[in-house]
């Protein structure tokens, strides 16, 4: 009884549960409370200051050095009244977590006076060492240099941990020759070309838009059980997922989790995360049960994309620290536990004018429903074209778990509109003709308006079997990982969107130079952009067998795995779109593909080192000792004589137990020798589809014999903490 997993559950038992409450306040009272918002600057800035800062976050103008040091002076005053004592550039690289390096006010002048100072050059640009972080061949290991630079649009906030605080500048990460080495950088290319591209096609239609802003609602699904359960599990501690265990008698058959009552101690520690989040400027909404026991939900109010990522990376961030503060853990990972369902992070896509129009909702009047048609259709064209890329975007070790597995949408990218756009649709196709007059144009027209309710987003219905689901005024990205960073789905849909739009607008005006109307001639492009990209919509089952043959009879692809998934990055398409609106170049997208299958083999290398050794001394272990009780027993009845009848079903038992014994120390010594065999290939795209197809291939196996033993073993003699108790014991 003195296994680390009956002491974790006396633990547990005996922990002080801390307490979390808003105690009477309002959310409007602390939110954003630790940002240096426009409201601060206001008071902390001088006008000039004041307004360069403003232009330069929404043009992208450059502030020069005098503005920066009276912002910078500025925003130290600011931070400093709230006791704060260091900065940091905060910033995301493709290590898939956030980076700072602290530095703090403080100096020494050389008279050896010590004064507090932080000037224009330290909040525009530091450099850390950029040799450690995943590069892709970019740099050197002796080219440490890497520079942060500050990314005005996103605004500098206040960290609080550990009874400290810290001013956090929001930063893009590059190499010494500019190359990005982040997340953040190419998001901010995209949304530039976003932004110009659908600005262009605009104007057919209201020549008073300036400027169209990406907006982003991401959904965050996680798990949360006690730290002790959790610290038990050696799988749990360095793969954030569960490597063995038999799935409970009850799981989520019932379907009584999904939006029940939220346990007490996860509704502290919601409070208490959503307390934190607030004070910086994170808009959450809504907080629910899953649908897999110990999961749960939180999403926020719309913002710009930018903003967007960088909450959502600070909201993960803030989750796990504050859930040490409650004894418990945070699971992110997309399938920490077998026969539940994973985590995702619904991605929710829309565009939005300057002039107060969602370009993704149906309007009231045959115009803007025609404006509305372009952006959708386009988003569909766009969804077409680059689906690989898509699948790409979404690429992880940890995602594959989840892809496909009859609880997320499937590896194939497709497009659900729904009933009634689909209708529109196809009277599109099949009404505009080569040649119609102007009154066929309005009539057309009107039809399309009548066929669009206004109340479309309560009439569309949602398909959650979809990867890319239109859900009334948004597009809902539905099939990126729970602990990706959205900034590499968002960037790939910006990109491809831009480039949509900018083919759209090209083949407009090729017609309206041939002397065609201009509403006509959109109609006959989007006409042919609803046929050309009709394969890519379906309103069916994803989860289901027809659709993959289906989807192969429509030369759609099906990439079931990270490694080939990732080979879209590097085609002459993916190259084509990136080079032309200025995201990436060539070297860049090589190295992030490298990187990329990099991540990925060092995830499955990590999960096949614990996977064995919890096998050779936690699970075998066990097995032994319980099979020596049995033959213990065995040979007791034996000598007694009391016939083989007395002794049957343990030698049976026992015979079953050997034999998963056996198979668990046969894979796992194959397991090695495929690990042994895959680092010695230089060749990181080799390595990875090893790693994929040899190495991974025992998991399950040396898994199936694993979880017999545990329904074999007596309890007491198992080392490893149960889902039973993962799951439902907090």
């Amino acid at each position: 009884m003195s296994s680390l997993r009956y002491l974790a559950l006396q633990e547990m038992a005996s922990e002080e549960k801390k307490v979390a409450h808003y105690g009477g306040k309002r959310i409007t009272s602390m939110f954003a409370s630790n940002v240096f918002t426009g409201r601060a600057m206001r008071e902390y800035l001088s006008d000039e200051a004041y307004k360069s800062l403003m232009n330069s976050a929404k043009s992208g103008t450059k502030i020069d050095r005098k503005m920066a040091d009276q912002i910078a002076a500025g925003m130290k005053a600011w931070a400093e009244e709230r006791g704060v004592t260091h900065f940091t550039h905060w910033f995301q690289p493709l290590t898939g977590t956030t980076a700072e390096k602290h530095d703090s006010f403080f100096t020494i002048k050389s008279d050896g006076t010590a004064i507090e100072i932080f000037d224009g050059d330290a909040l525009i640009q530091q450099e850390p060492d950029a040799s450690s972080f995943p590069n892709g061949g970019i740099r050197a290991t002796f080219e440490a240099r890497g520079y942060t630079a500050w990314d005005p649009s996103s605004p500098a906030f206040i960290m609080e941990a550990a009874n400290g605080k810290t001013l956090c500048i929001p930063t893009i990460f590059i190499a010494y020759n500019g190359e990005s080495l982040d997340y953040k950088a190419p998001l901010l290319k995209s949304i530039a070309a976003l932004d110009k591209a659908a600005v262009d096609v605009c104007h057919y239609f209201d020549k008073n838009v300036t400027k169209v802003t990406t907006t982003l609602g991401w959904e965050q699904e996680y798990f949360v059980i006690d730290e002790t359960l959790a610290n038990a599990r050696p799988d749990l501690v360095m793969c954030g997922r569960t490597l063995v265990g038999h799935s409970p008698a009850k799981g989520q058959q019932l379907e009584d989790h999904y939006f029940g009552s939220i346990p007490d101690r996860v509704y502290e520690f919601m409070q208490d995360f959503e307390q934190e989040s607030y004070k910086l400027g994170i808009p959450l909404r809504t907080r629910h049960n899953e649908v897999a026991p110990g999961q749960f939900e939180c999403a926020p109010i719309f913002e710009e994309v930018n903003i967007a990522v960088d909450h959502n990376s600070l909201l993960m961030d803030v989750m796990n620290k504050v859930a040490k503060r409650h004894k418990l853990k945070v699971l992110l990972h997309e399938k920490p536990f077998a026969g539940v369902n994973g985590s995702g992070k619904h991605n929710n896509w829309s565009l939005a004018t300057d002039t107060g129009v969602n370009l993704l909702a149906p309007g009231k009047t045959p115009r803007t429903n025609l404006m509305f048609l372009t952006f959708f259709v386009n988003a569909i064209k766009a969804v077409h074209d680059h689906a690989d890329l898509m699948r790409a975007a979404i690429a992880s070790a940890n995602n594959d778990h989840r892809l496909g597995a009859n609880e997320a949408p499937p590896a194939i990218i497709s497009v659900y509109v729904g009933k009634y756009l689909t209708e529109v649709l196809d009277e599109i196709e099949t009404r505009v003709k080569d040649k119609f007059s102007e009154q066929d144009e309005v009539i057309l027209k009107l039809d399309i308006h009548k066929q669009i309710p206004e109340l479309l987003m309560d009439n569309t219905d949602r398909n959650r079997t979809s990867p890319f689901a239109f859900t009334g005024n948004k597009f809902e990205f539905r099939a990126v990982g729970s602990s990706a960073n959205c900034g590499s789905p968002m960037t790939v849909l910006n990109t491809i969107m831009a480039q949509s739009l900018k083919n759209f607008k090209r083949d407009v005006d090729a017609l309206i130079e041939k002397g065609e109307k201009k509403e006509v001639a959109l109609m006959h492009v989007l006409r042919d952009y609803i046929t050309n990209s009709k394969k890519i919509r379906f309103e069916g089952d994803n989860y289901s067998d027809a659709w993959a043959e289906e989807a192969k009879k429509r030369g759609l692809n099906n990439f079931k795995t990270t490694p080939e998934a990732l080979d879209a990055f590097v085609t002459d398409a993916a190259k084509k779109v990136f080079f032309e609106n200025n995201i990436y170049s060539e070297r860049e997208l090589d190295a992030r593909h490298e990187i990329l299958l990099e991540e990925y083999v060092k995830k499955v290398q990590i999960e096949a080192r614990i996977l064995g050794y919890m096998a050779t001394n936690h699970i075998l272990p066990a097995a032994i000792n319980y099979q020596n009780v049995l033959a213990e027993n065995v040979r007791g009845l034996k000598d007694l004589g009391l016939g083989e009848g007395s002794y049957k079903a343990q030698l049976n038992i026992l015979k079953v137990v050997s034999g998963h014994i056996q198979e668990i120390n046969d894979n796992v010594e194959a397991m090695i020798e495929a690990r042994k065999k895959a680092n010695n290939v230089e060749d990181m795209h080799k390595r990875a589809a090893m790693y994929c197809n040899d190495v991974k291939t025992f998991f399950e196996k040396i898994r199936y014999h694993a979880d017999k033993l545990e329904l074999l073993v007596e309890d007491k003699l198992w080392p490893l903490p149960k889902y039973r108790e993962l799951l439902y014991l907090r």
